[in-house]
Order: C-alpha cells, then structure tokens, then sequence
C-alpha cells in the first residue's frame, strides 16, 4: 500500500497498489481463524494478480515491477504455507452434504 509513495507511481498501477494492500490483508486476517484456514487459497490468486500487474498495466518503472514481483511472491508463498490446526471444527461445509456428518458422528459416540 505504501508502494505509490514510495515509487511516486502513475494513476492505475497506483490505484491498483491501494486496492490490491487491503484485500491480501483482509484475507490474511481472516485465514487466521482456523476454521477458515483454506480462505487463504484466494491470496494466491491476488498474488498471481501481482504477479502479471505491471504489464497488464503498462508498468514501466523498473524498481516498481521487482517490488510488485517480489511482494506478488511473497503473497503466494505465504497464502501456500498454511499453518498449524489443532482443532477439529465438526466437518466444515462439506458435512451439510455428508449423509452423516462428523459431528453427528461424535454426538452418538458420546451417548
């Protein structure tokens, strides 16, 4: 978001920058919770968007397309890496079409 300043870049690509800034956050944000974790996958798709940006925008200042490769990098790196879950949340939404659900499945145990 600070790379408009920074590089003092034209009007799309500087737009781009301060749309794109909060959207990779707000994901991340919410991929933190574990029973959203696989919302993080859509950082992949905003990384690979800032991966191919700067020429879909006409781009040309050279240190503005690196740092857009590498943050578009970093984007998709980081949204791949996951992280750690050590709580299971009854099935996600794949259990409202599972004939019997996980957590029905623990219910009954426990009866």
């Amino acid at each position: 978001m600070a790379s408009p300043a920074v590089f003092q870049l034209l009007k799309p690509i500087a737009s781009n920058e301060h749309i794109m800034g909060p959207i990779i956050a707000s994901i991340a944000m919410i991929a933190i919770s574990e029973s959203m974790r696989d919302f993080r996958y859509l950082n992949v798709l905003a990384g690979v968007w800032l991966l191919i940006a700067p020429w879909v925008l006409g781009n040309e200042n050279t240190r503005s397309i690196l740092n857009e490769m590498g943050m578009g990098t970093l984007v998709v790196i980081m949204a791949l890496l996951g992280g750690l879950r050590t709580d299971e949340f009854g099935g996600g939404w794949q259990s409202l079409f599972a004939d019997k659900p996980k957590h029905e499945q623990d219910a009954s145990r426990l009866t």
